[in-house]
C-alpha cells in the first residue's frame, strides 16, 4: 500500500517541460529527499501534488484516508496568539470542540467526546507547545500576538502548523531556510522520530543525509529513487557516471575501428559486401547516454597579506543599541587564521556581535583594539535587499572597488564566484537568490580582507554552491567567523566554537554533537523547571512514555530490516557451508559432470559477494540504531 502514487506525471510550464511520464511512489513511514538542478522542478512538483497547480498529463492519488500537509507559502497573522495559531490548524479538533457548546444529543457528544479521545485532543496544547519551543518560540513568546512577529518568524509558525498536525505524509520545501542552528537540529531529531511519510526539498545536505531514507532525483524530466541517504546517492551516481564514461569510450572506439574499414574499403568491389555489413552493424551500435553534469562550482577568496596577531580584540566591551547592551563583559580575540563558528538561538546577539567586529556597531562600554591594516569582509542577508534592482554585478562591482578599477578586474572578481559573463551583465531583479548571494561574496571580498563575517551565506545556495563555499573558506588565508544553520558547514569549516547566550558570549568546549547534547539536557531541565509538582511530574513521565513509544515505533522499521538481512546472512551462509563441504570432498568430482562443478564453484563466489554485501548494510542498520 502505497500514501502517494505518482503515475506518468506530465507538467510543462509556459511550454516548456519540466516532468515527462514521471513516476513515483511514497510507501507510509518513507522520508524522501526531493534533490535537483535549480530550475529542474522541484517546488513546481510538490504544488502539484498539493493541488495548487494542474498537471498536463498522468494522475497524482493520494491514499483514501491518508491525511497530507504542507507549510504554507504566506505567512500567518492577526491578532491570535503563536499557541492559538498552531491549535487551529487542526481544523477537525476546533470543529468538535465548537460542537460539543451547542450539541445537546447524547449519543452525538459521546461520539464527540470519543473521537476528541482518538485524536489525542487534550494533549494537542502541550504538543503544539513543544512543537514551538523546538522552533525557538519560548513560552513568553508562544502567547504573543503572531502578528507581533517579523515575517522570518512567522514563517516558523507556519512550519509549527504543519509539525504539529503529524499527518501521513508531510511536504517540506527548503524548512531550514528561516531557521538557526539550534532549530535546525531540533528540526533534524524531529523528523528522524516522525513515524509519517516526507517529502523533503532541501540544499542541505546534512539534513538529507541523515534524515531521509531515499533520494529522489529529478533529472531530465524524470524522477529517479536511490535508496539511503545523500552520500549514499552522491557515490552510486559518480559510479554509473564512470560505467557509462567507460561504455561510451568503448563504443565510440568500435564506432571508429568500423567507420575506418568503411571509408578505407567501400569503394573496393572486393570489399563492398563487407564495407555494407560494418555500416548495418554501425548503425546497430547502441547510443550510450552520458551522465552529464553541470560545470562543477568553484569559489575563490583573494589571498590576504599577513598580519601581527591578534588582528582583534575586546577588552570587557558591552554592545547593544538605544544605549541598552544585550552583551556585556566580553573579553575575546581573534588571530588570523582563527575559523570561529557563533552558536546560540536567534535573538541572543549573534548578529550584533558580527556587527560590532565588522565595524558596523559601535560599543557600548570597554575598549575594542584593531590592527590599523585590518580588513573585514561582512556578508549579511539583508544587504540583497539593498541591492540595486536596475543595476547589474558588474556595475555594482565597478561601485565597490571605484573609477582606477578596470572591467577586467571587476569580471575576475565576478568569476571568482561563478558569476560568468553573462551573469555579470544582468539585472539584479532577475537574478535569483543564488546568485546575489554570489555577488554578495563577491562584493565583500573584493579588497582581500583579512577577516571575514559570514552572516546566514547559504540561505539561497544550492548544494554544489555550499561544497564550493566550504573549500574555498579551507584555503582562505583569513579570519573567518561564521553564522549559520547548516550544521555540515559549522563542522566543516570551524574549529572553534563561541556560545552566544544569556548576554554573555564564552568558548564552547567540544564540538557540534557535543552542543547537540547540550541543548537536549537544557531542553530536559526547562521541562523539568516547568513541572512544579506532582501533577506536571506525572505528565512528563506520561509525555517521556509516549515519546519512548514514538521512538520504538520510529525504529520498528529499521529493526524489521536488521532481522531481515541477519535472516538472509545465515540462509546464505548455511548455503555456503553445504557448497564448500561437496566441493571439498573427492569423490564429488567423481560423481559429478564439470559444468556442474564449476556452477557451484561460480555459486560459492555469488554467495560469498551477496554475504559480503549484506554485512555492510547490516552494520549501517547498526550505526543507525545506536544513532537514534
Amino acid at each position: 500500500m502505497t500514501v502517494l502514487a505518482i503515475r506518468d506525471l506530465t507538467i510543462r510550464i509556459a511550454g516548456r517541460p519540466l516532468l515527462e511520464n514521471a513516476e513515483l511512489m511514497v510507501d507510509p513511514g518513507r522520508k524522501i529527499g526531493l534533490v535537483g538542478r535549480n530550475g529542474a522542478g522541484k517546488s513546481t512538483l510538490l504544488r502539484a501534488i498539493t493541488g495548487q497547480l494542474q498537471p498536463d498529463g498522468g494522475e497524482i492519488r493520494l491514499s483514501a484516508r491518508a491525511r497530507m500537509t504542507h507549510v504554507a507559502q504566506e505567512a500567518p497573522g492577526g491578532s491570535q496568539d503563536l499557541l492559538e495559531t498552531v491549535l487551529a490548524a487542526d481544523t477537525e479538533r476546533a470543529a468538535l470542540l465548537a460542537a460539543l457548546e451547542t450539541e445537546s444529543d447524547g449519543a452525538r457528544l459521546a461520539e464527540i467526546h470519543e473521537r476528541l479521545i482518538a485524536i489525542r485532543a487534550d494533549s494537542a496544547p502541550s504538543r503544539a507547545a513543544i512543537v514551538l519551543s523546538g522552533l525557538g518560540f519560548d513560552a513568553a513568546a508562544q502567547a504573543r500576538p503572531v502578528g507581533e512577529f517579523s515575517g522570518g518568524w512567522r514563517m516558523r509558525v507556519a512550519l509549527a502548523q504543519a509539525l504539529f498536525l503529524e499527518p501521513d505524509i508531510l511536504l517540506l520545501d527548503e524548512p531550514t531556510n528561516h531557521l538557526d542552528l539550534e532549530a535546525t537540529i531540533w528540526l533534524e531529531g524531529w523528523l528522524a522520530r516522525f513515524p509519517g511519510a516526507a517529502i523533503v526539498v532541501s540544499h542541505d545536505r546534512g539534513l538529507l543525509q541523515r534524515c531521509v531514507d531515499s533520494i529522489a532525483h529529478l533529472d531530465r524530466q524524470k524522477i529517479t529513487l536511490y535508496p539511503g541517504g545523500f552520500d549514499n546517492f552522491v557515490r552510486i551516481r559518480t559510479e554509473r557516471a564512470a560505467q557509462l564514461a567507460a561504455q561510451a569510450e568503448k563504443v565510440a572506439a568500435q564506432r571508429a575501428h568500423m567507420q575506418s574499414f568503411v571509408d578505407r574499403f567501400r569503394a573496393k568491389a572486393t570489399k563492398a559486401r563487407q564495407a555494407q555489413s560494418r555500416l548495418k552493424a554501425l548503425e546497430k551500435l547502441p547510443e550510450i547516454e552520458t551522465v552529464v553534469e553541470d560545470a562543477p562550482t568553484r569559489f575563490a577568496f583573494p589571498e590576504p597579506s599577513e598580519l601581527a596577531p591578534p588582528i582583534l580584540g575586546l577588552s570587557r566591551v558591552a554592545i547593544g543599541y538605544d544605549g541598552r547592551p544585550i552583551l556585556r563583559e566580553l573579553n575575546l580575540r581573534l588571530d588570523q587564521e582563527d575559523r570561529v563558528a557563533l552558536l546560540g538561538a536567534n535573538g541572543n546577539g549573534k548578529s550584533t556581535l558580527a556587527k560590532l567586529l565588522a565595524g558596523r556597531l559601535a560599543p557600548l562600554a570597554g575598549e575594542v583594539q584593531r590592527d590599523r591594516r585590518l580588513k573585514v569582509g561582512y556578508f549579511a542577508q539583508h544587504q540583497a535587499e539593498e541591492l540595486d534592482l536596475a543595476g547589474t554585478p558588474l556595475s555594482h562591482m565597478q561601485e565597490a572597488l571605484g573609477p582606477k578599477a578596470t572591467e577586467t578586474q571587476c569580471r575576475g572578481q565576478l568569476a571568482r564566484f561563478g558569476l560568468d559573463e553573462e551573469r555579470a551583465t544582468t539585472k539584479i531583479g532577475a537574478l535569483s537568490g543564488g546568485e546575489k548571494a554570489r555577488l554578495l561574496l563577491a562584493l565583500c571580498t573584493r579588497d582581500a580582507p583579512h577577516l571575514l563575517i559570514l552572516d546566514e551565506p547559504t540561505n539561497h545556495l544550492d548544494i554544489d554552491a555550499r561544497d564550493a563555499l566550504v573549500k574555498a573558506l579551507a584555503g582562505f588565508g583569513g579570519a573567518v567567523v561564521l553564522i549559520t544553520h547548516d550544521p555540515d558547514m559549522v563542522t566543516l569549516a570551524a574549529d572553534r566554537l563561541w556560545l552566544v547566550a544569556d548576554g554573555k558570549v564564552t568558548p564552547f568546549e567540544g564540538d557540534l554533537d557535543d552542543y547537540r547534547a547540550h541543548l537536549a539536557e537544557r531542553a530536559r531541565a526547562a521541562r523539568a523547571a516547568a513541572g512544579g509538582g506532582a501533577a506536571d511530574a506525572g505528565a512528563t513521565r506520561r509525555d517521556e512514555r509516549r515519546e519512548r513509544a514514538e521512538n520504538r515505533q520510529a525504529l520498528a522499521p529499521l529493526r524489521q530490516r536488521v532481522a531481515k538481512v541477519e535472516a538472509e546472512m545465515a540462509k546464505l551462509q548455511k548455503e555456503a557451508a553445504l557448497l564448500e563441504r561437496k566441493l571439498g570432498d573427492p569423490d564429488t568430482y567423481a560423481r559429478f559432470k564439470a559444468e556442474d562443478i564449476a556452477w557451484a564453484t561460480q555459486r560459492q563466489g555469488a554467495i560469498a559477494k551477496q554475504v559480503a554485501a549484506l554485512e555492510e548494510e547490516w552494520l549501517e542498520l547498526q550505526e543507525k540504531l545506536e544513532a537514534a
